[in-house]
């Protein structure tokens, strides 16, 4: 058996028409594991800096990721590992000794400053990667961020301590019935074969060197268990394969794989660290050797999710990063390399390639011929394309649109600002309060009971008093003499008043007295209500057993005596006082008592402003022999007399007004001619 060589690179016609959806955060390369540790997020900036060298910006759109929260994280790791993750730091760790060791945190997996942080970004990208994928608002996303295979549920692991790529297949199989995931570090993807390894939903194909080499999983005789035996592929690989062979191994395994799986989506892991000369790795793949996989995995033209993954020598994994993400794209890439800012990270060449070396292949074309045919014995036993039962699944995580997706991920752009301010983001800082829009002042001085909330609290106080005089007043009709809520208002700021509409407003509101009934029965009916007069003003309903007869009148009013009557306040008295303490015993009634004995509500104590002009309803005893028609003409006639009085003390005050007003500008004509006058002798 012999393996072709890598052909060169090749963009097809559509290649350039994917929609790639690239995600990065420029806070990665800010965080570092330890002094001296291996792993260097800084390498993802190194890359970045070349994709955006090269123009690759121009062909794809660039995401900043919102960072994955506990609760995302949670979908795949316990409540207690997050937790964990998220409170220890370096300063705390020695109070979390127990859990370092339960957790697997300590030489490998260090603690560091923003570690949960990291992981957020990590794990975020990839999740949303996955969630534009089942949107079908791109055809590849890429998270060089991503790819931290060895994390486990409850446990960290090689370098990694949440696993993205796991968190970003649940995502993917929300929305596809299977996801098959391709592992092409140099180290076995143990955490993300564990997570699915009871199922078929998920087939998991991983190359990797096997042997005494981290994790030490990973044997052909692996192939998963229950729902999920066959569904986990193993390919064991010795030290120094190179491209030719590492293809002639790669390219049958997967088309052997879509063939009987059928795959809806596939996630493809490409670590670094199985280049030539990597500080951990022993494989000697070239730079196009290794993008061989990912544009053979593109070929099939399915939702793919591009994640990074190991890879510790910067300048090699910056290289083909930047490469892959070219093949994506669709683009050509020129040799020699963009100047950027970390340019002289890539002498002594600055050249866009990684060379093999000239290690020797441990992998004999015997065993690897011998492995390969085992695999594709294994794949054969699948069942062919495994089918999932129907599921109701919403449109997105929350069920929301597009457009709320993007209200909600705005919601904590406090905690996780876009350092790319726009205009109108700028404008609205710089805006003033009330700049923009029409003054509130009335409205704010109304409700805080100023100068301008006179009418409005007037017309409050009239309607609660018309409320009671309505048909729901609970008064009978002809079971008593009206009382002072039943007589008319008159606004205070009305400067003429219509009498005939006030007489007709009396003659609607009071209420006659049957022949025979008298004064003291229409004071005990309990159906007539009372007036109170509270500290604040209002005019509320009370109960007509204990008011009623004060609200009304007395019994021994004697005949031809003067009937009490309401008088209306002077204009000039507009600004009400001070609003006196309640009574000290509130079951009394609130009336006051003439020479005579008749009573009159007390209205000293409430607003002048708000008080309506009223005409007490006054009756005669039964030895008179009233009859209720003229105790109207009375009633009738007492307000004909308040509201011509009203009118003329009205009228007076506007001609006083007036004059005042015309000896004003007279002074101020005269003061101006005199000034004129000076000016001209001078």
């Amino acid at each position: 058996m012999s393996f072709a060589p890598v052909d060169p690179v090749k963009l097809r016609d559509g290649d350039s028409k994917k929609r790639v959806a690239y995600f990065y955060d420029s806070d990665v390369g800010n965080y570092a594991y330890v002094s001296g540790h291996p792993m260097k997020p800084h390498r993802i900036r190194l890359a970045h800096s070349l994709v955006m060298n090269y123009g690759l910006y121009k062909k794809m759109e660039i995401y900043r990721a919102k960072p994955a929260s506990k609760y995302e994280m949670t979908q795949f790791h316990t409540d207690e590992y997050i937790d964990f993750l998220a409170k220890v730091t370096p300063d705390n760790m020695d109070a979390y000794q127990k859990e370092q060791q339960k957790y697997n945190v300590g030489d490998d997996c260090p603690v560091f400053d923003g570690l949960f942080e990291f992981c957020g970004i990590s794990a975020g990208g990839s999740m949303e990667g996955a969630a534009r994928l089942n949107r079908q608002k791109a055809d590849i996303a890429i998270n060089w961020a991503g790819g931290l295979h060895h994390a486990k549920k409850s446990e960290a692991s090689g370098f990694c301590y949440v696993n993205d790529i796991v968190l970003g297949i649940i995502e993917l199989l929300r929305f596809h019935k299977r996801v098959l995931y391709i592992d092409i570090d140099v180290h076995h993807g143990d955490g993300v074969e564990e997570a699915f390894y009871t199922t078929d939903r998920v087939m998991t194909v991983s190359f990797h060197k096997y042997g005494e080499y981290f994790p030490g999983t990973g044997e052909l005789r692996d192939i998963g268990v229950g729902l999920g035996k066959n569904y986990a592929v193993n390919f064991p690989l010795r030290d120094g394969i190179d491209d030719s062979s590492y293809k002639g191994i790669f390219e049958p395994v997967i088309r052997a794989t879509m063939e009987y799986y059928q795959p809806a989506a596939v996630v493809l892991q490409c670590g670094g660290d199985s280049l030539s000369g990597d500080r951990l790795g022993c494989f000697n793949l070239s730079m196009k050797g290794h993008a061989n996989c990912v544009q053979f995995v593109k070929s099939f033209n399915l939702p793919t999710l591009i994640l990074g993954g190991g890879g510790y020598t910067m300048r090699n994994v910056a290289r083909t990063w930047a490469f892959e993400t070219g093949c994506i794209v669709g683009d050509n890439m020129q040799p020699n390399l963009p100047y950027n800012d970390y340019y002289e990270y890539y002498a002594p060449d600055y050249e866009l390639d990684v060379r093999p070396s000239n290690m020797d292949n441990a992998n004999s074309k015997e065993y690897l011929e011998k492995i390969l045919t085992q695999v594709l014995e294994n794949l054969k036993r699948t069942a062919h394309a495994p089918s999932v039962q129907l599921t109701d699944v919403p449109r997105d995580s929350l069920g929301l649109n597009d457009d709320d997706e993007a209200a909600l991920d705005d919601l904590d752009e406090d905690e996780n600002p876009d350092k790319r301010i726009t205009q109108r983001k700028a404008d609205k800082y710089v805006e003033k309060n009330g700049e923009l829009s029409d003054s509130e002042d009335e409205t704010m001085d109304g409700m805080n009971g100023g100068p301008n909330s006179r009418k409005q609290r007037a017309a409050r106080n009239y309607r609660h008093i018309m409320d009671v005089g309505g048909n729901d007043s609970g008064m009978e009709t002809g079971s008593g003499i009206g009382t002072p809520q039943q007589a008319s208002s008159v606004p205070d700021d009305v400067d003429e008043m219509n009498v005939d509409e006030v007489d007709d407003k009396i003659a609607q509101l009071s209420s006659p007295v049957h022949a025979g009934a008298t004064g003291s029965a229409a004071a005990s009916d309990p159906q007539s209500p009372s007036t109170h007069l509270p500290a604040d003003g209002d005019v509320e309903m009370g109960d007509a057993d204990a008011d009623g007869a004060a609200a009304t009148g007395v019994d021994d009013a004697q005949p031809g005596e003067e009937e009490s009557t309401i008088t209306v306040q002077p204009q000039q008295q507009r600004t009400p006082p001070d609003s006196p303490p309640p009574p000290q015993q509130p079951e009394q009634p609130a009336a006051t008592t003439d020479e005579s004995g008749a009573t009159a509500p007390d209205v000293a104590a409430s607003d002048p402003v708000n008080v309506p002009v009223t005409a007490t309803a006054t009756s005669e005893p039964e030895a008179t022999g009233a009859t209720a028609e003229e105790a109207a003409i009375k009633q009738e006639v007492t307000g004909d007399d308040e509201v011509a009085r009203a009118q003329e003390e009205g009228r007076t005050e506007r001609e006083a007004a007036n004059a005042e007003g015309e000896a004003r500008t007279e002074a101020v004509a005269k003061a101006e001619t005199d000034d004129a006058a000076q000016d001209a002798e001078l």
